[in-house]
């Protein structure tokens, strides 16, 4: 009995079922006095909170978020690989650079840099060709975009990277960790030097 009488004294707010239940007449004491089974919303302030928790959210706070690439138009894509024919993370970077620059409208410089000459001239235009094939002939179909070659200046390659971000006054660079992982690029100095946002892709 006393458990009936905690039931019924519940507001009933609502007529939405959150659950079932065997009807309340079972439980009273007296089988003269039959209640009539009701709906009850236990929880009226958590059901009102779910349904604002899945609003369509407010266009100011997707737009931020959705406008990141757009100031980007100036992307700079460091090339730090002895492979001819390019290692797995240069080829995520150039394909990113390239998927970028066609969303967004970008132009795009590629800088092959090397701190020695390549041993053969097969390999520098092996490389080369793979660059222009990830970029031009892979699956962005990008077209346009500028090559420059620093090799064998003896120079390290974060620094020649910073140069060439502020002489072109570059707005993103995009690289793997693959460089970092490998020591061509020092993370520390890639702070100091470049005055640019930098992209660093996980492998």
């Amino acid at each position: 009995m006393a458990l009936a009488r905690c039931l019924l004294a519940l507001p009933p707010e609502t007529t939405e079922t959150l659950f079932t239940s065997t009807p309340l007449s079972v439980l009273s004491s007296s089988p003269s006095q039959k209640l009539k089974p009701r709906n009850f919303s236990l929880f009226p302030k958590l059901l009102r909170t779910s349904l604002q928790v899945k609003s369509t959210p407010q266009e100011s706070e997707v737009s931020p978020i959705a406008d990141t690439f757009t100031g980007f138009k100036q992307l700079l894509l460091p090339v730090i690989d002895r492979n001819p024919y390019l290692t797995e993370g240069t080829k995520q970077a150039t394909s990113t650079t390239a998927a970028l620059a066609k969303k967004y409208g970008a132009e795009i410089t590629v800088v092959v840099i090397d701190e020695k000459e390549k041993e053969t001239l097969s390999e520098h235009d092996t490389q080369l060709a793979s660059i222009r094939w990830h970029l031009s002939e892979g699956a962005s179909g990008l077209q346009e975009f500028k090559l420059l070659e620093r090799l064998g200046e003896g120079n390290k390659p974060t620094a020649i990277i910073g140069e060439v971000a502020d002489e072109m006054n570059m707005d993103l660079v995009i690289m793997s960790m693959e460089a970092i992982h490998s020591k061509h690029v020092d993370a520390n100095l890639l702070a100091e030097f470049i005055p640019c946002p930098v992209l660093l892709l996980p492998l």
